[in-house]
């Protein structure tokens, strides 16, 4: 490896570092006051509060990425314009475009490390802080799952518990059902099994419902039954697809498959997840060309607040994009392509004449 490849990956690898620490403070600290404010009312430790914010932060990072990115670039190019280091890259013939190349290899390595380690391992721990503080929650004694034998509820009412398996839905339907009452101590009240139930709203409607109490049963072609969830409810499943790594994404999507549910959500976070590196890639030539624009001025603070302005303007272009492909309001791959092809052009108009700068 050449010696200034050497360098500026040096140079690149701790600025990364510094942000990436920095930026970890803010969000363990954030996460503490919040769960300090969650647990006011209940009785633990400080430890506890910080082993949440610890399992919590790091998947707050992952999605704070291209932030990171921007500002290590930020800070990489300053430390470069600091000590004249720019310069003398120049005087010895190395193009600020080939500075650009290296900095771009770097950030879509990092890109690739982010998808397939970093962000696997904050997956997990944010899977093990929901199932810690789902305890401390008051609606953890409802809880709806979708396994590869379908979708199972359980629901706690009227001092009745309720578990309920669904082979699949459709529309306002949950279908080849089967319903076990518990009273409070797990006893068993009675089985309900139907072929179909309407769920739109939360008190039930059992259509030809065979009702088994004992050793006997009846049947009844309607059945109006009490419950926590309705079909809103049920939507909402996983709406905290971060929880989940690469391999339980793929298994998930399988089962909504089997049930027919919608996979539009699943879908809209893994293709986030493989254009992660491009989006990391174009985020840092971007910052790098407005370093190359503005190097000119003295004043550090104002180049990073430059990056931050901007930084802000991409993030709102990227949620209002990710929401209408969540919405269906315009297909996945163009909400995914949206920001990517706007720093793509942006990247291509700024990138004119930068050795002359």
């Amino acid at each position: 490896m050449k010696v200034y490849i050497r360098f500026i990956t040096s140079i690149y690898l701790k600025s990364l570092l510094f942000v990436f620490l920095i930026m970890f403070s803010l969000v363990f600290i954030l996460n503490l006051l919040s769960e300090l404010e969650f647990f006011k009312d209940i009785e633990i430790s400080v430890a506890f509060t910080f082993l949440l914010s610890l399992l919590n932060s790091p998947s707050m990072i992952f999605e704070m990425s291209p932030f990171i990115l921007l500002l290590t670039i930020q800070l990489f190019f300053i430390k470069l314009f600091e000590n004249k280091e720019i310069d003398i890259f120049k005087y010895s013939g190395l193009k600020n475009s080939n500075i650009l190349m290296i900095i771009s290899i770097i950030s879509f390595l990092v890109g690739i490390f982010s998808v397939t380690i970093f962000y696997n391992f904050s997956s997990n721990l944010k899977n093990i802080y929901l199932e810690i503080k789902s305890n401390y929650v008051i609606d953890g004694k409802y809880l709806a799952v979708v396994t590869k034998n379908g979708l199972w509820i359980k629901d706690k009412i009227d001092n009745k518990i309720i578990i309920t398996n669904s082979s699949f839905i459709s529309e306002n339907y949950i279908i080849e059902n089967f319903i076990t009452e518990f009273d409070e101590n797990f006893n068993v009240l009675r089985n309900i099994k139907s072929k179909k139930i309407d769920i739109s709203q939360k008190k039930w409607n059992i259509l030809d419902a065979r009702i088994y109490d004992n050793n006997t049963y009846v049947n009844l072609a309607n059945l109006e039954l009490n419950t926590n969830f309705d079909l809103k409810r049920v939507q909402t499943l996983y709406s905290n697809l971060s929880a989940l790594n690469l391999y339980e994404l793929y298994e998930l999507r399988k089962n909504y498959k089997k049930l027919n549910y919608s996979v539009t959500e699943i879908d809209l976070h893994a293709l986030k997840l493989v254009s992660h590196p491009l989006y990391l890639l174009f985020i840092s030539i971007f910052s790098a060309l407005i370093m190359f624009k503005i190097k000119q001025f003295k004043s550090s603070t104002f180049k990073i607040t430059i990056g931050l302005f901007f930084s802000v303007i991409i993030y709102y272009i990227n949620n209002f994009s990710y929401v209408l492909g969540g919405t269906e309001k315009i297909t996945l791959i163009f909400s995914i392509s949206i920001p990517l092809v706007i720093l793509l052009t942006t990247n291509s108009l700024m990138i004119y004449k930068i050795n002359e700068k």
